[in-house]
């Protein structure tokens, strides 16, 4: 998985820039937006839009959605040059997330640097962060694949239904982290990640499948695979925040117990909450719902989640769901080196260390 994130990055940023350039002129705004009434400003665009944009971007950032989307399409016996131009959607779409999600949790860094709102403003990073959601459509209306009419309206109405239901989960996880109380359910944390990460995964399955002209049983069940790895990511990225901020961040890029300071309830916390002994988990919501916490703090929460066991727990959970994955490729006409490169993939997911 490793190489083909290396040999395909180059040529999806390459593609991403043509989609919206470092430096914006007056000829691309007309060209790619239309022409305006009176008088566009570049600059002004430039410094709101792809400045913070590349600058989020050149940070780093694996770009497995879009590789992920290229390998399916080849899978499937289609050429990956030829949709390349489609890779980008899930990729510019998952950069609006991080950018409108720090924001929406107060987040101070992202990828090893500051959030783009404390760089450049809040007002800058939602108007920036937004416009990802829309700019990927500009791809579909330009049609370089030279799609059919009915799978542009199926890419369309795909694109629909998934990004309401990401809007679903982003909102379930801010009222929670907003609530002084851990009050949900595991149900209801694993139904948050998959409408909030879930079904960015979702789209780059179904992307792939309905632009090869896949059956609609081989969408769905590559949905549910693309579905399920990503709520394992998830989990494990919620891992990774404690281990990580036990080492003092190493190289991860985020600050010491960063899910804690922003009160976010994860599987790790809900698990906690109710394993814990009582004191303890009344520590922990007490920790989770204040507004200034110190790294001691952070780490005191992080010391009572291991000591209830949910750090193994949700590593457990995840490692249950990668191998959960693997059934939903049973049925999906791949070729045997594509079905083994998503297998790794899975793998991959919940054995990363950044």
């Amino acid at each position: 998985m490793s190489e083909s994130l290396s040999e395909w990055r180059p040529a999806v940023d390459r593609e991403i820039e043509r989609v919206l350039p470092r430096e914006l002129t007056a000829d691309y705004l007309r060209t790619f937006f239309g022409e305006g009434r009176y008088e566009y400003d570049p600059d002004a665009i430039e410094d709101a839009l792809s400045t913070p944009v590349w600058d989020l971007l050149d940070r780093g950032g694996k770009r497995w959605r879009a590789v992920v989307f290229l390998m399916l399409v080849e899978g499937f016996g289609a050429d990956p040059e030829t949709f390349l131009p489609y890779a980008v959607i899930p990729e510019i779409l998952h950069n609006g997330t991080i950018i409108v999600d720090d924001v929406e949790d107060g987040a101070e860094i992202r990828r090893g640097e500051e959030a783009v709102h404390h760089r450049y403003g809040q007002d800058i990073a939602l108007n920036a962060g937004n416009a990802l959601y829309f700019i990927p459509l500009k791809i579909l209306e330009r049609d370089p694949a030279d799609l059919d009419p009915e799978t542009r309206l199926a890419v369309y109405e795909m694109l629909t239904y998934e990004l309401n239901r990401t809007h679903l989960g982003q909102g379930m996880d801010i009222r929670w982290h907003n609530s002084d109380e851990i009050a949900i359910t595991e149900a209801e944390y694993m139904e948050m990640c998959a409408c909030k990460t879930g079904c960015l995964g979702r789209i780059v399955g179904r992307l792939a499948a309905i632009v090869t002209d896949q059956s609609d049983d081989v969408e769905s069940e590559l949905a549910a695979f693309m579905e399920t790895v990503c709520i394992a990511f998830q989990i494990a990225d919620d891992i990774l925040d404690v281990e990580h901020s036990l080492d003092e961040a190493g190289d991860f890029g985020k600050a010491i117990g960063n899910d804690i300071k922003e009160g976010k309830k994860t599987l790790i916390a809900v698990h906690a909450v109710r394993n814990a002994a009582p004191e303890d988990a009344a520590c922990l919501q007490e920790i989770l719902a204040a507004d200034d916490t110190t790294d001691a703090e952070a780490l005191a929460a992080i010391e009572i989640m291991e000591e209830a066991g949910s750090v193994e727990y949700a590593r457990e959970r995840a490692i249950a769901l990668v191998e959960e994955a693997h059934d939903h490729l049973d049925d999906v006409p791949l070729t045997d080196e594509i079905a083994a490169e998503l297998a790794a993939f899975a793998e991959y997911v919940v054995e990363r260390d950044v």
